[in-house]
């Protein structure tokens, strides 16, 4: 009887929003201003884009920071790394 794992690795949902979003929801309906029905409508539009492109919040964090580090990621730190040495043909 494993068919209970089979849900376990979907997002969580608050209506149709990933959960995350419920914060700026409640942030909204505890303190009802002009910039916090902002700060709503732009975390709501901000999930839906991310889940369209198929991301999750972690997943997308990652991919920014590739974007902003960029793709070559040594193994070696810089400091730690041997200058290449030619010693000829002794």
């Amino acid at each position: 009887m494993d068919w209970h794992w089979r849900n376990t690795m979907k997002t969580v949902r608050f209506f149709m929003f990933d959960a995350k979003a419920a914060g700026p929801v409640f942030l909204f309906l505890l303190h009802a201003r002009m910039w916090t029905f902002i700060l709503l409508i732009v975390s709501l539009f901000s999930f839906w884009a991310l889940e369209k492109r198929g991301l999750t919040l972690p997943s997308a964090l990652r991919a920014f920071r590739l974007w902003l580090v960029g793709n070559k990621r040594p193994a070696v730190v810089l400091t730690r790394r041997q200058s290449m040495k030619d010693t000829g043909s002794i």
